[in-house]
């Protein structure tokens, strides 16, 4: 993936401190239970007597039941994850379709699971992976989120990370929030319905062959430009930009 360069220079002895084994405690581990058992999600749940399908959940602005919640986030646009401030990989919106392929695959049976125990040993995934974790742990420089698009050569298919920082009510790291997708399809919409296009621009466009394969990370961008003979809406007051 492509990193933004504040992230790039961040020292690696540091960000390879980070536990991926999971081996502390955060506020909410539920101890007592293998975390990379594939059953942890159910002896988990069973342990803390967890609310589930019409039980009623009080959030901080609405009252949902399990299943309402579970309906409402299958359906929102993008693969979510969360992973908890000890490295635990606790939830991800399963998809209501099981045969709709992940861009980013996860399985009921890796819930529970460390990080290490969820990321491929293979390449630099796992340093990766901690220096975005580090990052966001430590707020370096300010940044609450950071966000990796994946080059891949192919200008209808834009796959975007967007990793960020969750806190409670006092500002301390809770953990990390995921959202994957493929964003073409809001850009083609966007295109078609206000007269813009997206172009190829060789100096600024992700290619393929220019993906460093150790740290998939690429030199250029891709970028939208509208037509220049789109024109503003007078009667609405829009303008070209």
């Amino acid at each position: 993936m492509a990193e933004p360069k504040w992230l790039k220079d961040l020292k690696e002895e540091d960000y390879l401190k980070e536990d991926f084994d999971a081996t502390g405690k955060s506020r909410y581990t539920v101890e007592g239970i293998d975390k990379n058992d594939p059953e942890w999600l159910d002896k988990a749940a069973k342990k803390v007597n967890a609310a589930e399908g019409d039980d009623y959940v009080k959030l901080d602005a609405g009252l949902l039941t399990v299943n309402q919640i579970n309906w409402m986030l299958r359906r929102t646009f993008g693969e979510l994850t969360y992973v908890d401030d000890n490295n635990q990989f606790l939830w991800y919106n399963k998809p209501t379709d099981p045969n709709k392929k992940m861009l980013a695959g996860r399985t009921p049976d890796q819930v529970g699971d460390t990080m290490g125990a969820v990321h491929p040993h293979i390449r630099n995934v796992i340093p990766e992976a901690k220096k975005v974790i580090y990052a966001l742990r430590n707020k370096v420089d300010g940044h609450d989120e950071v966000k990796m698009p994946v080059p891949n050569g192919n200008r209808h298919k834009l796959i975007l990370h967007d990793y960020k920082r969750i806190e409670d009510e006092d500002g301390n790291y809770m953990g990390t929030y995921e959202w994957v997708q493929d964003i073409y399809p809001f850009v083609k919409y966007f295109c078609e319905t206000t007269g813009q296009k997206l172009v190829d621009d060789p100096g600024a466009t992700y290619k393929k062959d220019e993906v460093d394969t150790a740290t998939s990370a690429s030199k250029h961008e891709e970028h939208v430009e509208e037509k220049k003979e789109a024109k503003p809406d007078t009667n609405s007051g829009a303008s070209e930009y």
